[in-house]
């Protein structure tokens, strides 16, 4: 894992923003990641959206390519890098 991504950048990633998906894109051979503070965010946004189930079935696709961190303070430090 190289880059730890936030809430917004998924958000703006299922929600089709170009250059956002295309930096992703360009990142996620080096390894993309995510907290588990950050999917908490995003499930509750998928959740409460119009159709949460193909919001959830995009963020699942999504989510095969990323890795899913704990909180620790290593993940702190790599997250205010």
């Amino acid at each position: 894992m190289k880059y730890l991504i936030d809430t917004d950048w998924v958000i703006d990633h299922l929600n089709g923003r170009g250059e956002v998906k295309r930096k992703l894109e360009e990142l996620a051979p080096q390894g993309l990641a995510l907290s588990i503070v950050s999917l908490a965010e995003v499930y509750e946004g998928v959740f409460y959206s119009r159709d949460s189930q193909e919001s959830e079935r995009a963020l699942n696709k999504f989510l095969g390519g990323v890795s899913i961190l704990g909180i620790n303070e290593e993940i702190c430090k790599i997250f205010g890098r």
